[in-house]
């Protein structure tokens, strides 16, 4: 994946534009979905060793929109991004920059999970989880996240902030604004009616 160099992607990074929130509304609602189809293909992989719920939802529709990747894509852009540039100005090398980056987004990930657990994955009166049981996994954290996810998710965060980002940020520019805006319209609107239809 090409990634700008960091002059480039400090000029591009600006929080304080309309640009950069329109560009990140339309991440959020086209990541929701390709988050789902991502994730179909991971729990297909991941079901070779039948640890995946044959009732789970990532197996239904697939265009059901998974919000917490969206969720996932605006603390990249809006996080992760500007601590990565921070880390490649501090390190001498290329490589200690990605290799510590790569610790901090398997740590925020695991974080996340372990949030979303605590709020809407509560087991029963019974002991059933409602959405995912990593309670017997090894390497499973306080019963709720597991360490194999997180450190798949990290590797799509890294590769989000580190590739996808940047030059989805650098075709976008060279849309004229006014098509960018009518794009944006469009998508965020078409999402809004996909997720009244999904979600209804």
């Amino acid at each position: 994946m090409p990634m700008l160099s960091k002059d480039d992607e400090l000029a591009g990074y600006a929080p304080d534009s309309w640009a950069f929130w329109r560009n990140l509304a339309v991440y959020f609602c086209a990541f929701s979905v390709i988050g789902h189809w991502l994730e179909i293909a991971y729990c297909t992989f991941m079901n070779l060793f039948g640890i995946v719920d044959a009732d789970s939802l990532v197996w239904d529709d697939p265009m059901y929109p998974f919000l917490v990747y969206g969720i996932g894509t605006a603390v990249c852009t809006i996080a992760l991004v500007p601590l990565k540039l921070k880390l490649i100005e501090r390190r001498k090398t290329m490589a200690a920059a990605s290799a510590q980056f790569f610790i901090v987004t398997v740590i925020v990930c695991m974080l996340m999970e372990l949030a979303m657990g605590f709020m809407l994955n509560q087991p029963n009166a019974a002991g059933v989880y409602p959405l995912w049981d990593n309670s017997q996994l090894p390497l499973n954290i306080l019963s709720q996240a597991w360490l194999v996810n997180d450190i798949a998710l990290g590797a799509l965060a890294m590769l989000y902030t580190w590739g996808i980002y940047p030059l989805c940020e650098k075709l976008l520019a060279k849309l004229p604004p006014i098509a960018m805006n009518v794009m944006a319209a469009i998508v965020v609107s078409s999402f809004i009616v996909l997720c009244i239809v999904k979600f209804g």
